[in-house]
């Protein structure tokens, strides 16, 4: 069971430094509801550790709540990119609270950060301005009593018992080869074809699903490489074939098109980043984190639209991985860990009353001559 959520928090010193405190709200991601509310006083400190504590304190709060995936918005532009990656934390006071709220952040499926302005900060600053109200009339603060804080969703069920119903059975396929595949340049959303290779390697694919099965349908990005993949699966299986946006690879920005080494030697400290968290974004381009809402998305629908049925979904490396992914519910620590070739299929059984089951992955023995 998956549950989304906002983090909003707020921190604030009369003074700077000065009596201080912080505020953090966290909200239902699908209908705004408020979940929970935290504040508390902090003493004499500055702003920015007050910001921190309040980012903290909210962190804490989603994982009460068993929260699976996280969006922080604050306004503190200075603790945003901290935890982006894109700012060093140059300070004593802020860098063991910035270690802190990464350690919490590595606990979640997926989690990114928002910068808004403080306007829509509101309820956040709200509360942090009660602590420091209610601490300088010798009290301590309270949550509103309109404010239930919702329990954790119960645990999914685990174990060997067999699920209620039959799954639905995804084989995630990825496009066969391309010019970028064999140079191994960031490929996102550009629109190469299937080199000659490639297009051997979707025959292969297709004619090894034709004789394993039938299937309810082929849905694919909508991406060339990925299409001509998925038309001659859906050819060789008599089935629909279906695009959906949601499919298509991460957006790589200014890193489209080039090498590993490029990026390297032009962004160092942005590479770096995009490497140690996922709501990282390459210059332009969109992060794991934001591919994670948009596939979780895609799975939904493909849920619902296939109950019970085989359905080849054919895609991308980052989006695959992160269908496998949210099949382990693992965290997103987990897309550095997984290797997926070209033309490679991965199998994941998904019960609506169960955990889903990953069966294969980068199943490639169909290719071998």
């Amino acid at each position: 069971m998956s549950l989304r959520v906002i983090v909003e928090a707020d921190g604030g010193s009369r003074g700077n430094p000065g009596p201080a405190g912080y505020g953090a709200v966290v909200r239902d991601a699908s209908d705004g509801q408020v979940l929970l509310e935290r504040a508390e006083s902090l003493g004499r400190c500055t702003n920015n550790v007050a910001e921190y504590r309040g980012l903290i304190a909210g962190l804490q709060g989603a994982a009460q709540l068993s929260a699976t995936d996280v969006d922080v918005r604050m306004d503190s532009k200075l603790v945003v990119e901290q935890m982006s990656g894109r700012w060093r934390v140059k300070h004593p006071d802020l860098q063991p609270l910035n270690a802190q709220a990464r350690e919490l952040a590595r606990s979640f499926g997926s989690i990114g950060f928002t910068w808004i302005p403080r306007e829509r900060n509101k309820h956040a600053d709200r509360l942090a301005n009660e602590a420091m109200d209610a601490a300088a009339k010798g009290k301590s603060w309270q949550p509103s009593s309109a404010v239930e804080e919702k329990p954790a969703p119960a645990a999914p069920r685990v174990g060997w018992s067999a699920p209620a119903g039959p799954p639905t059975t995804t084989v995630l396929l990825r496009h066969g080869q391309t010019e970028h595949s064999v140079e191994r340049r960031f490929s996102g959303r550009n629109d190469l074809p299937l080199n000659a290779t490639g297009q051997a390697q979707a025959k292969a694919a297709a004619t090894w699903l034709a004789a394993h099965g039938e299937f309810t349908a082929v849905v694919s990005s909508p991406l060339r490489r990925a299409r001509e993949t998925a038309e001659v699966a859906a050819a060789a299986l008599g089935v629909p074939l279906a695009f959906d946006d949601d499919l298509t690879e991460c957006d790589f920005g200014a890193w489209e098109g080039l090498t590993f080494a490029e990026v390297a030697q032009r962004w160092p400290d942005e590479l770096a980043a995009w490497r140690g968290s996922a709501g990282t974004a390459p210059p332009d381009g969109e992060s794991f984190a934001a591919v994670a809402r948009r596939v979780g998305r895609a799975r939904d629908r493909l849920l619902e639209a296939y109950p019970a049925g085989r359905v080849v979904v054919v895609s991308h490396v980052t989006p695959i991985k992160t269908l496998l992914r949210l099949a382990l519910e693992a965290p997103s620590s987990v897309l550095y860990r997984l290797h997926l070739d070209v033309a490679s299929m991965s199998t994941v059984d998904w019960y609506g009353d169960a955990p889903a089951s990953v069966r294969s992955v980068n199943v490639t023995g169909y290719l071998e001559p």
